[in-house]
């Protein structure tokens, strides 16, 4: 029995045909494949990826790049301005442009109104280079001195005034009423160099102010007033007035 095993080598078990057969698919597999893929990562993507841009960058017309009209109010321009900036703040570009737009709408509006005072001036020359002789005649007695000096002798008067009306209860308004008259002479003199011509345009005013309230005072309503608050003092209130106006605008 061992002697015809041993002279015949071929087997019939299946465990050994199994096991040929395993043997033989293991040829035909197909090798195992690995794909690999490198990781993401923030330098891959794009720069300002996730920055909104400001789509009217490329917009020659500064009001259509903001998104206004051409009769939008200065208001209406700086609300539109801070809501964009708003928006897109955080890209560099974007907000360049904004700004850009905004800068060149303000210097049209600077130079509009310069335009306007300009064309203001020239016309008021106009007019008085068009009116009667004697309106001529009058303005030319006439200045318009710096704000500085409007503002202080403005200050002078009123202080006079009020100085007036607490002292209504003790005495009447005489001696403030010296003390303008004399201030009004010296603004007058300053300007003119005459003594004379000052005094003559001070007290003129003194008497045109002073004729002027007798005639203003009467039409104020009684409830208006206090009753310490009488004829002579509300006169002089409108005659420091008409002296404020004589030394601060007349030659």
């Amino acid at each position: 029995m061992s002697a015809a095993i041993l002279s015949n080598p071929t087997f019939s078990s299946s465990f050994h045909g199994r096991r040929l057969l395993i043997r033989g698919n293991s040829k035909r597999s197909t090798p195992c494949r690995f794909t690999f893929k490198s990781p993401r990562c923030a330098v891959d993507t794009p720069y300002e990826g996730n920055i909104s841009k400001f789509p009217r960058t490329s917009v020659w017309d500064p009001y259509k790049r903001l998104g206004v009209s051409t009769d939008a109010s200065e208001e209406e321009v700086w609300s539109a301005r801070n809501f964009l900036l708003d928006q897109y703040a955080s890209h560099e570009r974007s907000a360049e442009s904004i700004e850009a737009a905004f800068e060149k709408l303000l210097m049209t509006s600077f130079k509009n109104r310069k335009k306007t005072k300009i064309n203001l001036k020239t016309k008021l020359k106009k007019k008085v280079e068009e009116s009667p002789p004697w309106v001529k005649n009058l303005l030319s007695f006439v200045e318009a001195p710096p704000a500085v000096i409007v503002l202080r002798r403005l200050f002078l008067f009123a202080f006079m005034a009020c100085w007036s009306v607490m002292n209504s209860a003790e005495a009447g308004p005489a001696f403030q009423v010296a003390l303008s008259l004399a201030a009004c002479i010296y603004f007058l003199n300053d300007k003119n160099k005459s003594v004379p011509r000052a005094a003559v345009i001070g007290f003129g005013a003194l008497v045109v102010g002073w004729i002027c309230g007798s005639f203003l005072v009467p039409l104020i309503p009684s409830f208006l007033l206090q009753p310490t608050w009488t004829l002579e003092l509300l006169t002089s209130l409108v005659a420091y007035v008409f002296l404020f106006l004589a030394c601060t605008f007349l030659k």
